[in-house]
C-alpha cells in the first residue's frame, strides 16, 4: 500500500492544526455554527441527528493492521466503542465530542490516515474494486492510479468548491466490484488490441433523487492520459453544472440535460488544450506508485488443498463459511476472505473496537498485514493460505465475525438511518435486522441463493437501493414511516436501476412483504442456477407485483 513521504506527513498535519484552531473558535464562539460548517465538511465533521459524526477516509478501501488497530482505539477511547463502516469504504464514528475531533485526527495522522475530502462539495474518496491485486479475473491492480487521483484531487484549488460532492471509482477486472457505473466518473481499466492499459471512462452516473446509469464517453484512454482527462472532465463540470438547484447540481443532471454526444464534445475539446501539458503521467511516476503495491510474496502452500477438504468434513460450518465467504484468488494456493459485518439480527457495517484489534491481529498473522473494506460494508483479507483458512476461521468465530453469508439474502447493505442521520426519513437499522433474522437460516440461505438487498433511510441512497436485487426506501408519509420496494437493481458490470413495485409498506409489514418477493421468486425459477437477478430480468415486475399486491390496480 501507499506510504507517506516527507509532504505527506507534512500537508496532514498542518491540516489538523489547522482544523484544531477552527474548531476552537467555533467552541469559543468566535465561529458561527454556519460559518464553521463548510470547515468541518471539508475535514469530515458532520452534525448528525443526535451528535457530531467524524468521517475517515480509508482510499480505495486499503489498510493494513497498525492502521486498523488505530480505528480500534479512537472507538474506544472516543467513542462508544465502535464504528460503522460505509459504501464508500470509509469508516464513521457517530459519537465524537467536537473537542475531541482534533486529537482524533492527530492520533489518525500518525498512522498515515486522515478525514480530508469525506465531505464537501469535492471530489470524495476514491473507491475501487475491494480484491484489487488479488482477483484471478484482474488485467492490473487499479489501486496505483485510485492513488495517483487521490494524490491530484486533495484540495484541488480548481475543484475544492464544486456544484456538487463528486465521487470516482475504478475497477481492473472483468467483473465490476466497484459499482464504477453508478459514480460520476467510472474507470475500468483494461488492455487494447496491442496490449497497452488504459481506461473505458463513464461519466454521469449516480444514484439519489435521480437515479441514472453512466455514459460511456471513451471506450480505450492511454494510461499516461488519465489526469488530464479527468481534469477535463471535472472541469466542464465545474463550469455549467447547476448550481441553482441542488437537486440538480450533479454531473448526471448535466449529462441528462445536454446529452452525452454534447457532453463528449466539450470533454474533449477541454481535453485538446490540457493533452501534453504537465498533467501528463510520466512513466517512472506511475511504475513508482505502482512499486508500492506490488503484492506480497506468496510462497508455494500446495498442502493447503488436503487440508481443506478434511477440514469442511469435520466441520458443516466452516464448509458453509469457506464455500461462501472465500473467493480463489490469482494463486492457486490462496483464497481471498469476506469477513461478514453481517451477523444474523446485527447491524451491517458496524464493528466493535474488539472486533477491529482482532482483525488486525489475524491479517498481520495469516494475510500479509493487507486489509480491504467493501463498499458492501465488509472486510477482506485478500491473501489467505488455504493452509490457513481454519485457525482464521476459529479466530473469527471467537469474536462472531464467521456469519456465511457473503453475498446472500441476509449480507445487506444499510445506511444508519433515522437512527442517525438528520436527513433520513426512516429507521434502516432495524428493518436490516428484522429480515436478517427472518432469513438467518443457512439452508434457507443457500434454498434462495444470491439475493442483494439494499435499505435506504432517505431519497439520497447511501444504502445503495437503486442498485439493490431488492431495494427499500424509506418514506416518510404523513408522519409516517414507510418502505418503498423497487425490484431488479444492479451494480456489477450489468448496472441496472431497480424499478418501483408499487406502493409503500409500513415497517411491520415490509419483511413480510419481501419475503412474499422471495417466494415468487423461489416458485418461478426455471433451476436453482438461476438467480433471483435472472429470473425478475426474465419475467419482469408482474408476477412480483400480483403476489404482493393482488392486482394491478392495487399496485397503483
Amino acid at each position: 500500500m501507499y506510504r507517506y513521504d516527507e509532504f505527506d506527513h507534512a500537508f496532514v498535519k498542518s491540516r489538523v492544526e489547522q482544523f484544531r484552531d477552527q474548531v476552537n473558535r467555533r467552541l469559543s464562539g468566535e465561529l458561527t455554527e454556519d460559518a464553521f460548517k463548510p470547515l468541518r465538511l471539508m475535514n469530515g465533521v458532520y452534525l448528525q441527528l443526535h451528535a457530531y459524526m467524524l468521517r475517515i477516509a480509508i482510499p480505495y478501501g486499503t489498510l493494513n493492521a497498525r492502521q486498523m488497530r488505530m480505528l480500534a482505539h479512537v472507538a474506544r477511547t472516543y467513542d462508544r466503542g465502535y464504528g460503522h463502516f460505509t459504501t464508500r469504504q470509509n469508516l464513521q464514528f457517530n459519537w465524537p465530542k467536537l473537542s475531541d475531533t482534533p486529537d482524533i485526527l492527530a492520533e489518525l495522522a500518525t498512522v498515515e490516515m486522515h478525514a480530508l475530502q469525506t465531505s464537501g462539495n469535492c471530489i470524495r474518496n476514491v473507491t475501487a474494486d475491494h480484491f484489487a491485486g488479488a482477483a484471478a479475473d484482474e488485467v492490473a491492480d487499479p489501486r496505483p492510479y485510485a492513488e495517483i487521483l487521490r494524490q491530484w484531487s486533495s484540495v484541488h484549488p480548481e475543484f475544492s468548491y464544486l456544484p456538487r460532492k463528486f465521487k470516482i471509482a475504478v475497477t481492473g477486472a472483468e467483473r465490476d466490484r466497484a459499482a464504477i457505473q453508478v459514480h460520476d466518473i467510472g474507470l475500468h481499466l483494461k488492455k487494447n488490441d496491442k496490449g497497452e492499459l488504459g481506461f473505458a471512462v463513464y461519466v454521469g452516473g449516480g444514484q439519489g433523487r435521480t437515479p441514472l446509469v453512466a455514459k460511456k464517453i471513451r471506450d480505450f484512454l492511454p494510461e499516461e492520459d488519465l489526469l488530464t482527462y479527468t481534469t477535463a472532465i471535472v472541469r466542464v463540470y465545474n463550469l455549467f453544472g447547476r448550481r441553482d438547484n441542488k437537486f440538480k447540481a450533479r454531473i448526471k443532471i448535466l449529462v441528462h440535460e445536454i446529452g452525452v454526444e454534447e457532453m463528449t464534445r466539450r470533454v474533449e475539446e477541454e481535453f485538446s488544450h490540457l493533452k501534453g501539458t504537465e498533467l501528463t503521467l510520466p512513466q517512472a511516476d506511475i511504475d513508482a506508485i505502482t512499486r508500492y503495491f506490488a503484492p506480497p510474496s506468496l510462497p508455494e502452500r500446495p498442502e493447503g488443498w488436503a487440508q481443506i477438504a478434511g477440514w469442511k468434513k469435520q466441520d458443516a460450518g466452516f464448509a458453509r463459511w469457506v464455500d461462501q465467504n472465500v473467493e480463489p484468488h490469482k494463486h492457486p494456493d490462496y483464497g481471498m476472505v469476506t469477513i461478514s459485518l453481517k451477523p444474523i439480527g446485527g447491524i451491517p457495517g458496524d464493528a466493535s473496537h474488539e472486533q477491529m484489534d482482532a482483525i488486525a491481529d489475524i491479517a498481520e498473522e495469516y494475510a500479509f498485514d493487507e486489509i480491504r473494506i467493501s463498499h458492501e460494508q465488509n472486510v477482506i483479507l485478500p491473501h489467505v493460505a488455504l493452509a490457513d483458512l481454519e485457525p482464521v476461521y476459529r479466530a473469527l468465530v471467537a469474536q462472531g465475525l464467521a456469519t456465511a453469508n457473503a453475498g446472500l439474502i441476509t449480507d445487506i447493505i444499510a445506511c444508519p438511518g433515522l437512527d442517525y442521520c438528520a436527513l433520513a426519513n426512516a429507521r434502516s437499522i432495524p428493518v436490516a435486522q428484522e429480515i436478517s433474522t427472518r432469513f438467518g437460516s443457512p439452508d434457507r440461505q443457500a434454498e434462495i441463493g444470491e439475493l442483494k438487498i439494499k435499505i435506504s433511510g432517505c431519497i439520497n441512497a447511501c444504502g445503495h437501493h437503486h442498485v439493490g436485487h431488492i431495494g427499500l426506501l424509506g418514506v416518510e408519509k404523513k408522519g409516517a414511516e414507510l418502505y418503498q420496494i423497487t425490484l431488479g437493481g444492479s451494480g456489477d458490470e450489468n448496472t441496472s436501476i431497480g424499478e418501483i413495485i408499487g406502493r409503500g409498506f409500513e415497517p411491520a409489514k415490509v419483511t413480510d412483504a419481501v419475503e412474499t418477493i422471495v417466494d415468487t421468486y423461489l416458485g418461478l425459477r426455471l433451476s436453482k442456477e438461476e438467480t433471483f437477478l435472472e429470473a425478475y430480468r426474465r419475467v419482469g415486475p408482474q408476477p412480483f407485483k400480483d403476489a404482493l399486491y393482488g392486482s394491478t390496480a392495487e399496485a397503483a
